[in-house]
């Protein structure tokens, strides 16, 4: 294991994402000593027997004295908990996130952060639909990318903050890369805000319709459907933060899906086969992209064997 790139990190929110880079810290190194924070007291408690670090009970302790503070809340909290925690950081600190939106993000933080710390704010593209301390796993950041979105600045010291930064992630395994926030915020809101609002909507309208019995839903859930119940299983909390702050992008994004939407209704009403072949062609291009690009494997129904496979006798 190489040099540690921080000596003391602070990872402030212990759910999916906090967890996993204290897990991922341990694994793979990155920084020496570890503190952790959760305004919950039952994930604190949960995360002391999980999660390897110093706990803390308020966030300015975890906070104070650390190389580099790492805010794993949603980010509606962002604002609130930067205001909490500057008192306590130290003199050419990092203060980075891990939220879905950078723009606001980045204005409410630097609202309340001093002049003499870095703001990096950042955004690692892994997750799962699991939540709390319990759901973190070292390799989550593994080649996946984390987009950082640096403030605007010539300063020389900033630029060498946000190259420490880069190399913490990339010994995580993490591909780093930078953007700007209104950018990151576009191209967020088309390959996870709008489909995660599509998830929740279409599981609530299966529920909902009167027509069909909730439990046959439930029953005769194809893949299709399955897979919408797994993203529509993911945090509220953190969802509800993401479409009110990057609202904006998502709803651009979700005006441009309507009228391509529409325009299946009209081929599907008039029996336009050609219209809607080409579309899902299409559609099906960029599938194999995905593939390509090693963002996913085209093993059929991947990740789903355990469900089908028979355990062991003595299994639970």
């Amino acid at each position: 294991m190489s040099q540690p790139v921080f000596q003391r990190v602070a990872i402030l929110g212990i759910g999916l994402l906090g967890a996993s880079l204290a897990h991922a810290i341990r694994a793979y190194g990155g920084a020496g000593e570890v503190t952790l924070y959760d305004a919950d007291p039952e994930a604190r408690a949960q995360a002391a027997r999980l999660v390897q670090g110093h706990m803390f009970e308020t966030a300015r302790a975890a906070a104070e004295g650390a190389d580099a503070v790492f805010l794993c809340v949603p980010v509606g909290a962002l604002g609130s908990l930067t205001a909490e925690i500057a008192p306590a950081l130290k003199d050419g600190a990092i203060l980075t996130d891990v939220g879905s939106v950078k723009q606001r993000a980045s204005e409410d933080m630097a609202h309340a952060c001093p002049d003499h710390v870095h703001l990096i704010p950042g955004h690692p593209i892994a997750g799962t639909e699991k939540s709390g301390p319990g759901a973190g796993f070292a390799d989550l950041f593994r080649d996946a990318w984390h987009i950082l979105t640096p403030m605007p600045s010539d300063d020389p010291a900033y630029a060498a903050a946000t190259d420490r930064l880069s190399r913490f992630w990339q010994a995580l395994g993490a591909r780093v890369e930078t953007m700007a926030p209104d950018r990151h915020d576009r191209v967020l809101a088309i390959t996870s805000h709008l489909p995660h609002l599509i998830a929740y909507n279409i599981v609530s309208t299966a529920y909902d319709m009167e027509s069909v019995e909730q439990g046959e839903v439930v029953k005769y859930s194809a893949g299709g459907f399955r897979d919408f119940t797994r993203i529509a299983a993911s945090d509220p909390t953190m969802w509800r933060d993401v479409f009110l702050t990057n609202r904006d992008a998502v709803l651009e994004t979700l005006g441009r899906f309507s009228e391509d939407l529409a325009a299946l209704q009209r081929a599907i009403r008039w029996g336009d086969g050609d219209a809607l072949f080409r579309e899902f062609s299409r559609a099906r291009g960029i599938r194999q992209a995905v593939i390509e690009a090693g963002l996913d494997t085209d093993e059929a129904d991947f990740g789903r064997r355990a469900l089908a496979a028979p355990k062991p006798d003595g299994d639970a």
